[in-house]
């Protein structure tokens, strides 16, 4: 074999490598600080998961304003959890928020306000949790936020019953917000 394609094969095999230890890197260590979880609805036929990681309060200021270094910020786009984007599977076909979803696997996104959020349901899969692309938005829709009295000190998404579906509730510092999903 010739010396230039021994080191051009030398430097795909670097490069190869030096990408999935990164991988792992992202994976792994981060996930130290923020676990991952799945919750899941299934009830009366409608069947939603959630794949997300939890990151932690720890004295930070969560949400507000730039200009107040907020964890997040309002009015940015925020991957609703940490590391990986935040999955959501749903089925069969719903409405979320008031928009119809047929069945099938999304990625969640929200952006943050003081008095109400954009839910941004997106199609695109499998990517970290900031290389969001709005060009692959589905739908954004307003949906409530309210204050809580004690503080959440863990990122959590649960779910509620409700007529016709269920409330999903992201709860996070001292802030609750409902997406509303209901079988179509």
């Amino acid at each position: 074999m010739n010396k230039p394609l021994r080191i051009s094969l030398l430097v795909l095999v670097l490069a190869v490598g030096g990408y999935f230890a990164y991988r792992y890197f992202q994976l792994q260590y981060t996930k130290q600080f923020s676990p991952g979880a799945s919750t899941e609805f299934d009830q009366n036929g409608l069947h939603v998961k959630v794949d997300y990681s939890q990151p932690s309060k720890k004295g930070r200021l969560i949400f507000g304003t730039v200009a107040e270094h907020a964890l997040v910020p309002y009015g940015k786009v925020w991957r609703t959890g940490a590391n990986e984007a935040t999955l959501l599977t749903v089925e069969p076909d719903v409405t979320l928020a008031g928009k119809p979803l047929p069945a099938g696997r999304y990625t969640l996104w929200t952006i943050p306000g003081p008095n109400e959020w954009q839910v941004i349901i997106n199609d695109e899969t499998g990517q970290w949790g900031t290389e969001y692309d709005p060009t692959r938005d589905r739908f954004r829709a307003p949906v409530s936020v309210r204050a809580l009295s004690d503080t959440v000190q863990l990122f959590t998404i649960s779910f509620q019953p409700a007529d016709g579906g269920a409330d999903m509730l992201l709860r996070w510092d001292t802030r609750e917000v409902t997406v509303p999903i209901r079988k179509q």
